[in-house]
């Protein structure tokens, strides 16, 4: 198994500032005698770099290897100082650099000192280029900007799906936006299409007779939106539903004195709550609604630094 390859890992991550010295000089106590280290190298995360080490060192059995990472180097005075280093203690240096300027000046400067290099990044940018015949963009740290953006996107996912129905109320300060309404006006459709664009949503529903629950008036109020709808065009909807469960189309769910009457009941609590403003979700698509919601959490400063910008909403054809 991977994790028996090798007897110990440490990985340490330096972050080298205005004074490189003193970041490395706790690098010499990452290694010890009876081991050998390691200096990966990049001008972004490292996380390439370490990766693809470590899956390599698993074909090297029985060794202590120490690793020492050096994320976010950007000049040729971080570069003098890790290559001193590296060439006193006679380590390794395994790097991924984006920028061709400071990949050849690194790999001028382990020629010149005698130090093992392996340059992860640069024969691979080089053939891409060939094959592609334009040179790459050279921009530090995108896949890391992807990566993070992509993973807190699947959060936001994660979490609506958890906060889905009024189904978990914990955590609800955590949500992006939170939506009330009635059954059958897109709650749960809305909520996730939202999600898909990287915010984090609870929808909770409003039930005839009981009160919104408390954990509701203890978040951002500016983040509490309301969903309405036309009482026909609810009453339909839910007639559809039923025929499609199966169930009696006259039953009470899709009566239209019923519907009005938690119609009524909903508004009355949208007046109450003034800071709430309420979306008509009559005949709208679903985009609609979702970039009125998007442009209005905009307004007040509320959106996620992940989040997609929504597509154009579609257009309704006119009959």
């Amino acid at each position: 198994m991977p994790s028996q390859s090798f007897k110990n890992f440490i990985l340490s991550d330096l972050l080298i500032g205005q004074d490189p010295a003193s970041s490395l000089e706790s690098t010499h106590m990452a290694k010890t005698d009876d081991g050998h280290r390691i200096v990966l190298v990049s001008d972004g995360t490292g996380e390439t770099a370490a990766q693809m080490t470590k899956a390599a060192m698993v074909q090297f059995s029985g060794h202590n290897i120490y690793f020492t990472r050096y994320k976010n180097v950007r000049n040729q005075t971080q570069i003098e100082a890790i290559c001193d280093d590296a060439a006193a203690e006679k380590d390794l240096l395994i790097f991924t650099i984006v920028s061709p300027q400071l990949r050849a000046f690194l790999v001028s400067r382990c020629r010149e000192m005698g130090i093992q290099y392996v340059d992860l990044l640069g024969p691979l940018l080089a053939g891409l280029a060939g094959h592609f015949g334009y040179e790459p963009k050279s921009i530090a740290g995108l896949l890391h900007d992807v990566n993070e953006d992509y993973f807190k996107r699947i959060e936001a996912m994660e979490y609506t799906i958890a906060h889905d129905d009024g189904r978990d109320l914990t955590g609800l300060e955590k949500a992006n936006i939170v939506i009330l309404g009635i059954s059958r006006t897109s709650k749960t459709p809305l909520s996730m299409y939202l999600s898909h664009q990287g915010w984090r949503v609870a929808n909770i529903p409003m039930i005839h007779g009981f009160e919104v629950p408390p954990e509701v008036f203890a978040i951002d109020q500016r983040k509490v939106v309301g969903l309405t709808i036309d009482p026909e065009s609810l009453a339909t909807i839910r007639r559809n539903r039923l025929e499609r469960l199966g169930q009696d189309k006259g039953g009470e769910y899709a009566d239209p004195e019923k519907v009005n009457s938690e119609i009524e009941y909903a508004t009355e609590i949208f007046k109450k709550n003034r800071r709430w403003p309420v979306f008509n979700v009559t005949g709208k698509a679903l985009e609609e609604t979702a970039s009125e919601i998007i442009k209005l959490m905009a307004s007040r400063r509320l959106t996620p630094e992940h989040a997609l910008e929504p597509p154009p909403p579609k257009e309704i054809p006119k009959k």
